[in-house]
């Protein structure tokens, strides 16, 4: 083997090693008891009791956690779609509509990926207070469904995979735009799609700022948030660590689970487009 191959493989073992590592003591934490998770050896198990914790975590506070997931998958999973059919229709309409502006329109996308949300926190807490939505289902869900990234990888793996030949011939056949585009394009952009959903998925999951500052019914706080009370309030009630550590597992799975499922789809979203760019 040559000495850069080696080199290469080393770099990239380490890499493994450091991304893998907090993933692991995650997994050994939370099969451990309050007591062991500070008195024992960090990175390997100790009497495990993995199912008694997690019962813990789901019946502590009248349940809560179970609030927490409802809420993290409704953000997510609801917001998630709503943002990857807007980008997907916005980004097949820059991509394939020729009108005066298109490419100003495009260019604000572009800045809008630029745009960290954190600043825009803020000015949408004041905007949705003005309206009687702070503190809502809708302050969170609103801002999630909106996804300049998306939108710019749409049109770019509309350009290079949705042929100008079959719009025609659909249009010939009596097809409407909106049949077109639901029957036709969204089947094309499947990958463009899936991609996009997998990271305003994983995006929303994983949001933090925009749920503290809109929400403040404990009822309504995402896993992140709420496993944040919990850590806030442990010194008060040591239980708490092991419920945060055992409550963060459980809130990785469902990330895990859709990169899995949905990993062959985003590798050949995120090709085309960067082929095309």
């Amino acid at each position: 083997m040559k000495p850069s191959r080696i080199l290469l493989v080393a770099l990239l073992t380490v890499a493994a090693l450091y991304f893998l590592l907090p993933v692991y003591w995650l997994v050994v934490a939370s099969t451990k008891s309050s007591a062991d998770l500070f008195g024992t050896f960090g990175l390997w198990f100790s009497d495990p009791q993995w199912l008694d914790n997690t019962s813990k975590v789901f019946s502590y506070g009248d349940g809560i956690f179970w609030s927490w997931t409802f809420n993290s998958v409704l953000y997510a999973g609801v917001g998630g779609a709503l943002a990857t059919l807007l980008a997907g229709a916005a980004g097949y309409a820059l991509a394939v509509y020729r009108f005066r502006g298109r490419e100003a329109v495009f260019k604000v996308v572009l800045a809008g990926v630029l745009l960290p949300s954190t600043a825009l926190a803020l000015p949408l807490y004041l905007l949705f207070s003005k309206v009687g939505l702070a503190n809502t289902y809708w302050a969170v869900l609103i801002p999630s469904i909106v996804s300049p990234f998306g939108v710019y990888l749409c049109r770019i793996y509309a350009e290079a995979a949705v042929p100008a030949e079959m719009l025609e011939a659909a249009r010939v056949d009596g097809a409407g735009e909106w049949r077109i585009f639901g029957t036709l394009v969204l089947r094309t952009m499947t990958p463009a799609l899936v991609t996009v959903f997998l990271f305003q998925f994983v995006g929303i999951w994983n949001n933090y700022f925009l749920p503290l500052v809109m929400l403040s019914d404990e009822r309504k706080y995402p896993i992140t948030l709420g496993l944040t009370t919990w850590q806030a309030a442990a010194n008060r009630i040591p239980e708490l660590n092991q419920l945060t550590v055992g409550g963060a597992f459980l809130s990785i799975l469902p990330l895990a689970a859709a990169m899995l499922v949905l990993q062959r789809y985003w590798r050949s979203g995120l090709t085309q487009g960067s082929v095309k760019g």
